[in-house]
């Protein structure tokens, strides 16, 4: 099992940056492909950006393309989320998820474990 902390959420204006972070303990993170997700008020839960195991391999949620960036440094156990350009409808809660199960592509079909989520807010 692994236990997932995000951090770095706040307030920012339109057109700032934001790094989101999430630090993972328990069984060895390099087993576990990552991803991130946001639910902002009134909406479903919706999948942000993911990453491979080693790294090798992300994905992005076509909203974020350009944008945001995930990437991971499994000697420190964390993987992070970038976000530049940042527009009011980014306003949500992140979450940080987990799972070791990948399909062919690399990345996980559905996560296993998750955070506690953090706040992100972009005023305009």
């Amino acid at each position: 099992q692994v236990q997932l902390v995000e951090s770095g959420g706040g307030l920012v204006q339109a057109g700032g940056s934001l790094r989101l972070s999430c630090a993972a303990s328990g069984r060895t993170f390099s087993s576990y492909a990552m991803g991130w997700f946001r639910q902002a008020p009134g909406k479903t839960r919706e999948f942000v950006a993911a990453i491979s195991k080693t790294g090798g391999i992300t994905s992005y949620a076509d909203s974020v393309k350009g944008r945001f960036t995930i990437f991971r440094d499994n000697a420190k156990t964390t993987v992070h989320l970038q976000m530049n350009s940042l527009k009011p409808e980014d306003t949500a809660v992140y979450y940080c998820a987990a799972d070791f199960r990948v399909g062919l592509n690399g990345l996980p079909p559905d996560y296993r474990y998750w955070g506690q989520g953090t706040q992100v807010t972009v005023s305009s």
